[in-house]
């Protein structure tokens, strides 16, 4: 099923400059996605088209070129093939390059799907875009990465992102600037709430909430933080005192993306920070969490990154254990699938895409 979707892999700041490529892996499939001499951003199969060699052997890194380390061919940055050493008289180099996969740009997510078919994915573009873009992606870089292995099933824990059932208890530091509106608790009608919507569209920033529209894969929501929170750090205050995009002083609010099936993201005025999941067992998911400043932050002077990351990385670490907790118990030959709360809808409209898409693509390779 996760080779027929559109998964979120990096976004344009983890490859900010011509040359530096990223790897995005699933199972045993290794892409690369690179930036080129012209500014444009591709994305290739890792794998060499002489014997099948992997390329790019680090998970991020910077090139001239893309170079196999075992018979040399050699790649330009637009995948075209450069060099191969020693071939026949009739070799054309032209018939030779990396074989591309198809990638999109989301206001400066990278989407790839790994189908030579690849569904639509003009809604989401158009919706995501037109919230994110103000954020201005190209100008942020990236500052901190962590690569965490949870202990859980693929499918398990993106059923725990996509709920708040669990934060009460299980999250303290992250709703104390958060709060759970919005993450599948409906919004209270209050004064505060209405202020804030008034606020944002003196900001033109304002807009409804997108869930899951017709049966597409994406979910916006623009949330007033708890508390006083300017940000989603360990303490509501700024983490990074270069503000981003649009911004020229703190905002209360946090903008949240969520997508379909491994990833969601947030923006604030402050850093954005980025999440994606990926299967690497049975029993193993990878994690993978960026947060991402002005590209002329100043570390030190402008961020701490332990600071910066501390909220997430708490949270990450809850998650993690909750995963594994459920991973061990749905292991057991006397578990019954209970009822899901009124809180759970969004891991409902999660189960339903991921069924729809794998009966989808079950039936495409019976066809």
């Amino acid at each position: 099923m996760l080779k027929s979707v559109w998964l979120y892999a990096c976004t344009v700041a983890h490859i900010k400059n011509p040359g530096d490529y990223f790897v995005f892996e699933l199972a045993d499939n290794s892409i690369i996605i690179v930036r080129g001499r012209d500014n444009e951003v591709r994305a290739f199969w890792n794998s060499c088209r002489h014997r099948g060699a992997k390329i790019c052997l680090e998970q991020r890194g910077r090139a001239p070129r893309l170079m196999c380390p075992y018979h040399q061919w050699t790649y330009g940055l637009d995948g075209q093939l450069l060099a191969a050493r020693s071939m026949a008289e009739d070799f054309d180099k032209a018939d030779h390059g990396l074989s591309p996969v198809a990638l999109e740009n989301v206001g400066g997510l990278i989407f790839i799907c790994l189908n030579d078919n690849p569904p639509p994915i003009d809604r989401v573009k158009a919706d995501i875009v037109d919230q994110i873009a103000m954020y201005d992606l190209e100008k942020l870089k990236v500052v901190v990465q962590d690569n965490y292995v949870e202990d859980a099933n693929w499918k398990l824990v993106m059923e725990n992102n996509r709920e708040c059932y669990h934060c009460d208890v299980g999250h303290p530091e992250l709703i104390s600037v958060l709060g759970t509106t919005g993450f599948g608790k409906d919004a209270p009608a209050d004064d505060y709430l209405e202020g804030k919507r008034a606020e944002w569209q003196s900001l033109g920033i304002d807009r409804d909430l997108i869930e899951f529209p017709d049966g597409w894969w994406h979910r916006v929501a623009r949330l007033a933080l708890a508390n006083g929170a300017v940000t989603q750090s360990i303490d509501g205050k700024l983490a990074c005192q270069k503000l981003i995009g649009p911004f020229t002083q703190p905002e209360t609010s946090s903008l949240s993306v969520w997508t379909q099936p491994n990833s969601w993201h947030h923006f604030c005025c402050d850093h954005v920070v980025t999440f994606s999941l990926t299967p690497i067992g049975p029993d193993k998911t990878m994690l993978r969490t960026s947060w991402l400043v002005h590209e002329d932050a100043v570390e030190g002077v402008d961020y701490d990154p332990d600071n910066l990351a501390a909220l997430w990385r708490k949270t990450n670490q809850q998650d993690g254990h909750f995963s594994a907790i459920n991973h061990r118990g749905i292991a057991n030959d006397g578990y019954v699938q209970g009822p899901y709360a009124l809180e759970e809808k969004l891991v409902d409209d999660f189960k339903a895409f991921y069924v729809s898409r794998a009966k989808a693509a079950l039936a495409q390779v019976q066809s």
